[in-house]
């Protein structure tokens, strides 16, 4: 599937154009760094709190209960790793680029280097088959074609991938810490590998060494997996939401930034506590369109955004986190069958209209 005609590509990159110098007009871009010097300080507080916590609470299964909080504050890390390697919470891209590193390796247990490397390709080209790594050939099938080649067993659980989805969830936090970890392994060329790698096995000794010295052997393996099995679907659930179940770009499509940015990606309204729980990333559309933005605008932005895109035609998808989710759960399904009708692209049909 190929585009035959530029004329519609360069309509919208003149309307991202007008769009980006009005919300550079509005102020939006500006760092909000009080916000992000009171949320860290209030995360790592959290943190510390809960292992205290732990100890005093000592042979008591409430341990499983803090196991949840720390799997929510482990997850705020993500999100203020992911702000900080977007340059969003300060001006200096040192001062980011070094708070991502070490809130997200010494309190989240992932490598920045990683992060930036599998995540910088997902914005450039969010959905797109063979560049997005998001929606690459791994356990959960994105593409038709891709589940359409599976058999066996394997095939079995790849056309009930949507019901498998959240329990497969569970999984995500140890694979994050693997991939992280089998990265920085991987090559000795890594700027900043040795001290990335450090900070990782500290949050890991950490994670894995204190609950058997706060508690018993038994409930310290059972904190250990609710911590691990939470983490996993709170960061993955945040990220699920956004993108799945939006059209595919063809893998030779060229596609003008403004509509490659809204019409793959999805928001989730639900209000401040939304807000929280997503990091922010529910103004996913938003968030693609200004990605140096700081958090507490994308909400802000978002009425110029939603604007816009009426204006210019240009579909703006929002929704509830439950639709959201039940989207997500019957596109997979729909893909594990090797379905083709949830992949019809309107950026083609435009283009070549």
């Amino acid at each position: 599937m190929s585009v035959t005609s530029e004329r519609p590509r360069d309509k919208f990159i003149s309307s991202y154009t007008e769009l980006s110098v009005a919300v550079r007009a509005s102020g939006l871009m500006e760092r909000r760094r009080g916000f992000y010097i009171s949320r860290i300080v209030a995360t790592v507080f959290a943190f510390f709190a809960v292992w205290v916590g732990a100890f005093l609470l000592g042979d008591s299964w409430w341990q499983l209960g803090l196991a949840v909080v720390l799997a929510l504050v482990s997850t705020q890390f993500g999100f203020l790793g992911h702000d900080g390697a977007h340059r969003q919470m300060f001006d200096s891209s040192k001062a980011n680029e070094w708070t991502a590193r070490i809130l997200s390796g010494t309190f989240a247990g992932l490598s920045l280097h990683w992060w930036q490397g599998k995540h910088s390709k997902h914005h450039n080209a969010p959905n797109q088959i063979g560049k997005d790594p998001d929606i690459g050939n791994g356990p959960i099938a994105f593409v038709p074609e891709y589940a359409a080649g599976r058999t066996g067993i394997y095939g079995a659980l790849t056309r009930r991938q949507g019901w498998l989805f959240f329990p497969l969830l569970t999984l995500e936090g140890a694979v994050l810490h693997i991939a992280s970890v089998r990265t920085l392994l991987g090559s000795k060329e890594i700027k900043h590998r040795k001290l990335e790698l450090g900070l990782i096995a500290l949050r890991l000794t950490v994670g894995f060494v204190l609950p058997f010295l706060a508690m018993p052997a038994g409930l310290a393996i059972g904190f250990i997996l609710v911590h691990l099995g939470v983490f996993g679907v709170l960061l993955g659930g945040s990220f699920a939401p956004n993108h799945k179940g939006m059209p595919l770009v063809p893998a030779g499509a060229k596609v003008d930034f403004l509509r490659r940015q809204v019409l793959m990606s999805r928001n989730v309204d639900g209000g401040p506590v939304t807000d929280f729980m997503m990091g922010g990333l529910n103004y996913q559309i938003e968030h693609h369109l200004f990605p140096s933005m700081p958090r507490p605008n994308l909400k802000k932005v978002r009425p110029m955004v939603r604007a816009h895109c009426e204006k210019h035609g240009v579909t703006y998808t929002e929704t509830s986190l439950v639709r959201s989710y039940g989207i997500v759960v019957r596109y997979l399904n729909a893909v594990g069958l090797s379905h083709r009708d949830p992949f019809d692209c309107p950026l083609v049909r435009t283009y070549r209209g």
